[in-house]
């Protein structure tokens, strides 16, 4: 039986400096001891962006006491966890190394092992953390950097099944939201204009809809945003709410079509799996209400379980570093040598295919 276990996790990918302490007992059963999150929202907004120089300075100047004050809250000292999770990547290769060099500073100075966690597993298995999913699953994963479906088989089992060949989902929300002059994070910005909107004011195109590929595009559709708005310029207040909408509802029915025949295929492949079949999402994207509403819908018609967990644990943070660490620790997998690199390019599925978009290099995730 695997034995009771306790975690100080460490996540500084991008612009998020986050420490937090989660158990695991026996059973699997977790229990969040702490779980702090320092945002660099003011330090990136003026910029419309993150600037990974500015990032990695943050994290350095705040990861010391984050890391304390974590430990404070869960009422421990470093002698009272069993390891230490850092990510390892995908992410901005500075900030990266300052949590990864942290980790490996802790681990040698306690003398506890490390495990240096892929960002993108954590979204993978948070949703066992806070829900008590058992394998196989599926996830979404839409934030600034990636647009993934992905089944989960299990812990280090991952098939990528569809990819962004262009823009994440999240850039598209953050490019359309500068086009318009709305302010950063565009993610939010473009919901709440949208509100306000007529959907069915613009017909912007649904990039791949219909193809039996599960892949995604969302350059088409940013283009596109781009000329109405030029069309009609200057824009009012009225035409910004009108183009958000209409751009909200395009991705929503993509995502319906793209995600629909994911369950199809699922439901295919894991005939009979006992309990009802899952769809998670992750991602910073996942907070959008009007696209979590889509999925809800599409689930319940095909009979999945719809799972988003709250939105804290959708974004980047710590908790799902260690959440990962300890299902890691539970499998019995050895932890990482202290000469562990960090990744900026760390695909969860190593054998899925570079599609044509992802540049020499090939995919980030």
């Amino acid at each position: 039986m695997v034995p009771f276990l306790r975690i100080l996790g460490i996540e500084t990918s991008c612009d998020e400096t986050a420490a937090a302490v989660v158990e695991r007992d026996a059973e699997g059963h977790s229990n969040v001891l702490s779980d702090v999150v320092l945002s660099q929202l003011d330090e990136h907004s003026a910029y419309g962006g993150v600037v990974p120089e500015i990032a990695a300075r943050a994290h350095v100047e705040a990861l010391d006491e984050l890391i304390e004050e974590a430990l404070k809250r869960a009422n421990l000292s470093l002698n009272d966890v069993d390891a230490i999770a850092a990510t390892s990547g995908p992410g901005l290769i500075g900030g990266l190394l300052v949590g990864l060099m942290t980790g490996k500073a802790i681990a040698r100075a306690a003398g506890k092992p490390l495990y240096a966690i892929n960002h993108l597993e954590g979204h993978a298995l948070t949703a066992r953390l806070t829900d008590g999913l058992s394998f196989p699953y599926l996830m979404l994963l839409v934030s600034g950097g990636h647009t993934q479906l992905i089944l989960v088989r299990g812990v280090g089992q991952y098939e990528r099944w569809g990819t962004t060949i262009d823009d994440a989902l999240g850039e598209a929300f953050d490019k359309t939201a500068k086009l318009l002059g709305l302010p950063y994070p565009g993610g939010p910005a473009v919901e709440r204009m949208a509100q306000a909107g007529n959907p069915d004011r613009f017909h912007f195109p649904r990039p791949l809809v219909g193809e039996a590929r599960l892949d995604f595009s969302f350059s088409g559709l940013k283009t596109a945003v781009r000329q109405a708005a030029q069309d009609i310029a200057p824009l009012s207040d009225q035409d910004v709410a009108d183009i958000c909408a209409s751009f909200q509802k395009a991705v929503s029915r993509t995502l319906k079509d793209r995600i629909g025949r994911g369950l199809q295929r699922f439901k295919m492949e894991f005939p009979a799996t006992g309990a009802k079949p899952a769809l998670v999402v992750a991602g910073g994207v996942a907070a959008n209400l009007e696209l979590r509403g889509t999925l809800q819908a599409l689930c319940d018609k095909n009979g999945f379980r719809f799972v988003a967990p709250p939105l804290r644990l959708c974004t980047d943070n710590a908790v799902m570093i260690a959440w990962a660490g300890l299902e890691r620790m539970a499998t019995g997998a050895a932890p990482d040598a202290l000469d562990v690199q960090p990744r900026s390019r760390w695909p969860l599925d190593s054998n899925a295919e570079t599609l044509i978009g992802f540049g020499k290099r090939g995919a980030k995730a």
